[in-house]
């Protein structure tokens, strides 16, 4: 059902530029945060270079269609945008980088767990794929993969997280997860209480 409203039709430029369906009606709009926490380069996503799409705007605030309850996350990773729904059909978008390949997934989930930087231990497959990668790395280390917060989904070992490699954010990296940059992380962080329901679309 929600597909039908990110599918693009009239071309109307701006909404064409930030990945958003015209024929859903989504107005766009920046939201009003603090100096420093929305970054240059708003319609950067209108290019497809890797130095321009690693430059990808922070956090802005969109109009929303029906049909998802304020205090739930909606991501798409065909968007490479994550969605924090707000009151009066309004959310949140944050850019993220997705997963690659076969780790690519779908579903409805659920926050089970919030840490602070989190600590990382590589799954064997990754050391397989990467045998220099270090067994553990430390919560707070500046090269850790998860940056500075961690938002569990369910039982899985997926997670939403920030990163050590923020030019990575708008691409197909991740084997699962996803990343954010670290002050939208944390920005999402303070907003998701456990439980809160989590869909996961292409």
């Amino acid at each position: 059902m929600a597909a039908r409203f990110w599918k693009e039709a009239k071309p109307v430029l701006v909404m064409r530029i930030l990945g958003l369906s015209s024929a859903a009606g989504l107005a766009v709009a920046l939201i009003a945060l603090p100096a420093g926490h929305v970054s240059a380069g708003l319609f950067d996503s209108v290019t497809s270079s890797h130095q321009q799409r690693s430059r990808v705007v922070g956090r802005h605030l969109v109009s929303f269609p029906p049909g998802y309850e304020p205090g739930t996350v909606l991501v798409q990773f065909i968007r490479a945008r994550l969605y924090y729904v707000l009151p009066n059909r309004r959310a949140i978008g944050y850019p993220i980088a997705t997963p690659k390949g076969d780790a690519r997934w779908s579903g409805e989930t659920h926050v089970s767990a919030k840490k602070v930087n989190p600590s990382w231990t590589p799954t064997a497959e990754m050391r397989r794929e990467n045998p220099d990668l270090p067994a553990h790395v430390p919560g707070g280390h500046p090269q850790n993969p998860l940056g500075v917060r961690a938002i569990y989904l369910g039982k899985s070992l997926y997670r939403i997280h920030g990163t050590d490699a923020p030019w990575s954010v708008g691409q197909a990296v991740s084997h699962g997860c996803i990343r954010m940059y670290n002050q939208n992380v944390a920005d999402l962080y303070q907003r998701v209480p456990i439980g809160m329901r989590v869909f996961v679309t292409w």
